[in-house]
């Protein structure tokens, strides 16, 4: 049996293990586990935390949210997944409604459940969900412009917040790079946290698609608290045990 209180390395390795598989660790469940005391468990979470490993949280950490992969990688990845979450997301659209969709994988999957015959007016910033959509003819499609960023697969800028300050959206079906009960909804890129925090304001309804990987993590720049979210579509794989307290709805796509 390791004698976790003499080998700080095998305990730090352990506890990124944890985090890997879990995206959450909690002090004191750790010091328990691992046989050391609370203050030990601290301080590797801070090393951790210094090595960009996790992010520290009241009684714990979570795993840190790592640059994501091109657009076109994370297309390819999780598919059935995403799809589960999509179908469910299209199925809450509203007829005649003006609506916001985030540049995403899951929301580019998203377009083939949304009914061809249903008027809507369709906003978004991804040049892959607006050619998806172009063949549509009911209701409107407003593609934003900007300088495109290959990793987000979408338009960012000021110039893409200044086409959006005259839109009003009954609904915002917004990308999520983490999703934490206690640091909400994070992004990886700066650009891309302003644009969605600007959506937001502007939305009467917001709605998150978070595939199981994206729950819980934390990003490196924050866009909203749980409670600014109304509903977060979940798929079936993923661990929801840590958002019984938060007031946001979430929907288990099947």
């Amino acid at each position: 049996m390791t004698d976790y209180d003499a080998f700080p390395d095998q305990r730090q390795a352990l506890i990124q293990k944890m985090l890997t598989d879990k995206g959450r660790v909690i002090g004191t469940d750790l010091a328990k586990q691992l046989g050391v005391s609370e203050h030990t468990i601290r301080r590797d979470l801070q090393e951790l935390a210094r090595k960009g490993v996790c992010k520290k949280v009241y009684g714990g950490a979570v795993s840190q949210m790592m640059q994501s992969a091109s657009f076109e990688v994370r297309a390819s990845q999780n598919v059935l997944e995403k799809s589960q979450v999509a179908k469910r997301c299209a199925q809450m659209l509203k007829a005649g409604s003006c609506v916001f969709i985030d540049a995403g994988s899951t929301y580019l999957a998203m377009v083939e459940f949304i009914p061809v015959d249903m008027a809507l007016t369709i906003v978004t910033n991804s040049p892959q969900i607006a050619a998806a959509l172009s063949s549509r003819t009911q209701g409107e499609l407003i593609l934003l412009g900007g300088k495109v960023n290959p990793l987000t697969g979408s338009a960012l800028g000021s110039d893409t917040v200044k086409q959006i300050n005259g839109i009003l959206f009954d609904q915002a079906f917004i990308g999520v790079c983490g999703l934490d009960p206690q640091a909400g909804l994070s992004a990886v890129y700066y650009d891309d946290a302003c644009f969605k925090k600007e959506v937001l304001s502007q939305s009467s309804e917001v709605i998150a698609a978070v595939t199981a990987d994206k729950m819980p993590q934390i990003a490196r720049y924050k866009v909203a608290s749980c409670e600014e979210i109304d509903v977060a579509v979940v798929s079936q794989q993923t661990n929801i045990s840590d958002f019984s307290h938060v007031s946001m709805r979430i929907e288990v796509a099947e």
